[in-house]
């Protein structure tokens, strides 16, 4: 059972207690494999988000299938970011699915709105727009709340580029990997998810303009670090 959250978005990350100093400078390439299924997913993404976009706007709801397909893409996204370029904070090997693995160092959940408001999907585009300035001044481009997902750069850009790639250079001299670097990343990569769902017609309820920092959602409990090995 995923842990309860207050917002349609929820993000779940455990910090690898047994990051080696190194890897990180192979994972970029240890996941091409995942970027070429991620080309053809999020091809898929837009044309299943226009579908759902004109079957909102005639019935209310979203339609299941496509629904959890689109969460599939951001969960299968999210775990590669995760391992790669955005925050590094596993070492575990991305699985290669759509579902959500509970084992995983890193889950997304997002709760299925059972009906959606036929007026409001034609405004979310611009109501979305302040949210996008914010995320303009915290990570360079605001344009990444979009293409987020099509990121395959062994660091992202902007802020939390810079901010990964600190994070690692500390690990491979110290060992250790700053617990206040990774709260921080995670609190912009949730803020980033949660833009991004609202801006993909998968929820009313507008994204907070709060950075929720640290591996849990408010409230919710802490996943337990995935096994080694």
């Amino acid at each position: 059972m995923f842990p309860d959250s207050s917002n349609p978005l929820s993000v779940e990350a455990a910090l690898d207690p047994e990051l080696t100093r190194w890897m990180w400078l192979v994972k970029w390439l240890l996941a091409i494999p995942h970027y070429f299924a991620l080309i053809l997913l999020q091809a898929a993404f837009v044309p299943v988000t226009v579908i759902a976009f004109f079957a909102i706007l005639i019935t209310g709801r979203y339609p299941r299938p496509l629904f959890d397909f689109n969460v599939g893409v951001i969960r299968w996204s999210t775990r590669v970011s995760y391992y790669s370029s955005v925050v590094l904070g596993t070492d575990s090997y991305p699985p290669f699915t759509l579902k959500d693995v509970p084992g995983y160092p890193i889950r997304v959940h997002v709760t299925y709105p059972e009906r959606l408001s036929r007026g409001l999907v034609l405004v979310k585009w611009l109501l979305v727009v302040p949210q996008l300035l914010v995320i303009t001044l915290l990570v360079t481009s605001g344009w990444t709340a979009y293409r987020y997902l099509a990121d395959y750069s062994p660091f992202s850009s902007g802020l939390i580029g810079v901010l990964s790639l600190i994070a690692v250079v500390i690990l491979m001299c110290t060992g250790t990997y700053p617990r206040g670097l990774f709260d921080l990343l995670m609190g912009l990569l949730r803020w980033m998810l949660r833009v991004f769902v609202y801006a993909a017609l998968m929820t009313d309820e507008y994204p907070p303009f709060r950075l929720d920092m640290g591996g849990s959602e408010p409230a919710a409990g802490r996943l337990e670090p995935a096994p080694a090995g």
